[in-house]
């Protein structure tokens, strides 16, 4: 009982400075009116703020940063936690693709890459996914850090001692999803489709994520994994799939993190750690 008080206890205090950080960087990116506005830099800020929570929780809560997840763990969920997103971001829009909900390559995106590269378009293609995959991975975990040193270094341990490994995942996931909202819901973040349904596909997608996050997380230990996961997520969908995924009218509905077709490939890797609950659940 005693383990289960100071569990909730820590989460009350977690989602109290995350509330009190990240209203200072809603309210600057509703009123700048766009979530790239100052660059992105509002943006970065709010990618933070879970982070600072999680740290000044940890402090105050047990005066030290360790137990957070900071040593790597076994390479092999690091290597899993970079390639998972783009296969289950492939699966998606291959999908996508194949039954003409959109269609590959996007001919203006392309077009810009053979100006920028001066070759042709499968070398431009090539090019700019390599760039993405090396260099873009290196500026989407900056960001992602800031994150998941909240999420997956504070809130998961915190709620593992205390509920199981399935609902943990949605409890999670639904805190992670309604950090997004006020974006969602009153800024710019979607993709043009109606904010109720945007909304719900995003929700749907980041819960099914946060099975795969929390199952890599209890089960390496690290918090890295959850870096790798959402910088490679970040970084196939937004850099290389959604700009190279063409429109034929109603490819918004499906693609990118607030269509259809994200939510169901996630939810195949989620129902695979959750078949596999049982190696989380004994403990890393």
């Amino acid at each position: 009982m005693a383990e289960r008080g100071t569990g909730v206890r820590a989460i009350v205090i977690y989602l109290g400075l995350l509330a009190a950080l990240s209203t200072v960087f809603y309210r600057l990116i509703l009123s700048a009116g766009s979530v790239g506005a100052h660059g992105g830099l509002y943006v970065l800020g709010l990618m933070w703020c879970p982070g600072a929570a999680g740290l000044a929780a940890q402090f105050l809560l047990r005066r030290s940063f360790r137990g957070m997840g900071w040593r790597l763990g076994p390479a092999r969920y690091l290597g899993w936690s970079y390639a998972i997103p783009f296969l289950y971001a492939l699966a998606a829009y291959g999908a996508v693709w194949t039954v003409g909900l959109g269609h590959f390559p996007n001919a203006a995106f392309t077009a810009r890459l053979m100006e920028q590269y001066h070759q042709s378009e499968a070398l431009s293609i090539a090019i700019h996914v390599g760039r993405s995959a090396t260099l873009g991975m290196a500026i989407h975990c900056v960001a992602a850090l800031g994150e998941e040193i909240g999420w997956r270094g504070f809130l998961v341990p915190h709620l593992a001692p205390v509920m199981s490994y399935p609902k943990l995942s949605v409890v999670s996931g639904l805190i992670w999803a309604a950090w997004h909202y006020p974006l969602l819901i009153f800024g710019d973040y979607n993709n043009g489709t109606p904010a109720w349904y945007g909304t719900s596909c995003f929700t749907a997608m980041v819960v099914a994520m946060s099975f795969l996050f929390a199952w890599m997380r209890l089960k390496s230990g690290s918090l890295w994994t959850g870096v790798l996961l959402h910088a490679s997520h970040n970084l196939f969908v937004q850099w290389v799939f959604s700009p190279l995924t063409g429109d034929t009218g109603r490819t918004k509905y499906f693609i990118d993190e607030f269509g259809l077709a994200l939510p169901v490939a996630a939810a195949a890797a989620a129902w695979i750690c959750y078949r596999r609950r049982a190696e989380v659940e004994a403990g890393p």
